[in-house]
């Protein structure tokens, strides 16, 4: 369409999405994840009205899968679903992987480079657990070996001092996050622990209503937020309803068009949401380089600019799908677009990560099929998906709408603010630490059985400088910490074994 005889601007569209969740009674019956992308790509066909449309499709791009990785896995799906040769991507991990890719598969589009995408991810971490428990390997698809570079950020997301003190895991660093947090705000553990179970609870049951989620029960925020034998701590202060689950069999695809090409392959403009803005950006990398830990600074700059760029505030977003790993997550990403982190609104329009499900790196490809659909039914409202990889590290940012942009596609230029964020001062890390020192966050973590097992603890010297230290194995200290503030307690460190150990004054 013209207007005064100038050209409208370019607008990438995102005209379908496909969803599948496989629950086999027998795990041998488990589809594998190559399969359940393929199912949930050919249901995106079938959603934009042209299943032949794979003939057109020039770019596959696989979110890569976690814990079965077949190389290739682009070019074998491509070969699954007929379409003709063209680029092949396959992603570096990340949660802000599915989302980074529609951004920079809108601006192929834009360029003229790419005119129909497909982004497709999966995995059956179920049925492999269930076959592991049997003794047994699952008969998948052979790996295919490939020598193309993988997409995205090939760096580890913890240090080796991080590692070396147990500040590996996600639910490790996401609870030491939430910790410092809390402090900050200088709540107490009770009141801390009412807002993420009020948070909890609003997403359990959004994801009830999801028909693809893998917890469809709505458990309440007393069920959610309550130790029991069932409901164990893992890392203080989340028990297990409130972590991540990637034992989980799902698999999501979308299709992203030029509107020339939707036109010519017929696909009706009822299918279609239109990309506006989306905004990349990184935090210092390692979480002991962050200065203040439960911050995202270059993330509060990059949504700043978003907003900028599309002319409207976060008040003008009706549905938001912040990603939500563990409850810090999402209200720490809330707080940073200017919300309370206590907001009643639905944070997610999909269920997140614990009740919907967390499969591996493509949580974010199930939040924009989640938001299609609402956007699809509420033609005036916008949305804004947001994708985070490692330890809140990796972010991406994009709004969406359910008509089009006045400005067509737009991408944010952050290169600004990440040479801002890079040049940001990192606190002196104490590698072998001894003397006194206090506490800035920590976490307790526990085993299978529910005791105590461990503690993590990132600590402050007289001096400023920061130290990773592990606890004291004593379960009293441990579960000391637990019952009243840790943060702020005073201590002494000592080197020992190759690791720091704070003891609690």
């Amino acid at each position: 369409m013209r207007s005064s005889g100038v050209s409208r601007p370019t607008q990438p569209l995102l005209v379908s999405a496909g969803q599948v969740v496989d629950r086999p009674a027998d795990p041998h019956a488990g589809r594998e994840p190559l399969a359940l992308m393929e199912i949930a790509a050919r249901a995106a066909l079938e959603d934009a009205g042209v299943p032949s449309l794979a003939s057109a499709i020039d770019t596959v791009a696989v979110v890569t899968n976690v814990f079965h990785d077949y190389g290739d896995t682009a070019a074998l799906l491509a070969e699954r679903l007929g379409c003709p040769p063209g680029r092949r991507l396959v992603t570096t991990w990340g949660g802000n992987t599915p989302e980074s890719l529609v951004h920079y598969l809108c601006d192929e589009i834009v360029a003229g480079r790419t005119a129909v995408a497909l982004v497709a991810g999966g995995e059956a971490v179920a049925t492999l657990r269930a076959l592991g428990k049997r003794g047994e390997q699952p008969a998948w698809t052979a790996h295919r070996p490939t020598d193309a570079p993988r997409w995205g950020d090939m760096r580890p997301g913890t240090s080796d001092v991080e590692s070396r003190h147990g500040a590996r895991e996600a639910f490790v660093t996401f609870a030491l996050v939430e910790n410092a947090f809390r402090a900050a705000r200088a709540q107490t553990l009770a009141d801390a622990q009412a807002e993420i179970a009020a948070y909890a609870e609003r997403a359990a049951r959004i994801a009830a209503a999801n028909p693809y989620a893998w917890f469809r029960d709505a458990k309440d925020a007393a069920t959610l937020t309550t130790v029991t034998p069932q409901n164990r701590m893992v890392a203080f202060p989340y028990p297990k309803y409130l972590n991540a689950i990637l034992e989980v069999n799902q698999g999501a695809a979308l299709l992203l068009t030029s509107e020339e090409a939707a036109r010519r392959a017929g696909i009706a403009s009822d299918r279609w949401v239109y990309p506006w803005a989306g905004a990349d950006v990184t935090e210092q990398w390692f979480l002991s380089d962050r200065a203040v830990l439960h911050a995202l600074p270059g993330t509060a700059r990059a949504a700043a600019r978003l907003f900028e760029t599309i002319g409207r505030g976060p008040d003008a977003i009706t549905h938001l799908d912040l990603y939500s790993c563990f409850p810090i997550a999402p209200r720490l990403s809330a707080t940073t677009l200017g919300l309370d982190a206590a907001t009643p609104r639905p944070l997610t329009v999909t269920g997140g990560l614990p009740w919907f499900g967390g499969p591996g790196n493509n949580y974010g490809t199930h939040a924009l099929a989640a938001m299609m659909a609402r956007l699809r039914a509420d033609r005036d409202a916008l949305g804004l998906v947001h994708g985070l990889g490692w330890n809140c590290t990796k972010h991406a940012l994009g709004v969406v709408g359910g008509s089009p942009s006045p400005d067509g596609w737009r991408r944010v230029d952050t290169r600004e603010i990440q040479a801002w964020v890079d040049a940001l001062p990192t606190p002196t890390l104490a590698v072998e630490a001894a003397g006194p020192a206090t506490i800035e966050t920590y976490t307790v973590v526990h085993g299978r059985d529910g005791a105590p097992e461990r503690g993590v603890v990132f600590a402050r010297l007289p001096d400023g400088r920061r130290s990773v230290a592990v606890l004291p194995t004593d379960r009293d200290v441990l579960e000391s910490l637990e019952r009243r503030e840790g943060v702020g307690r005073s201590g002494t460190l000592r080197h020992d074994g190759g690791r720091n150990v704070f003891t609690p004054s």
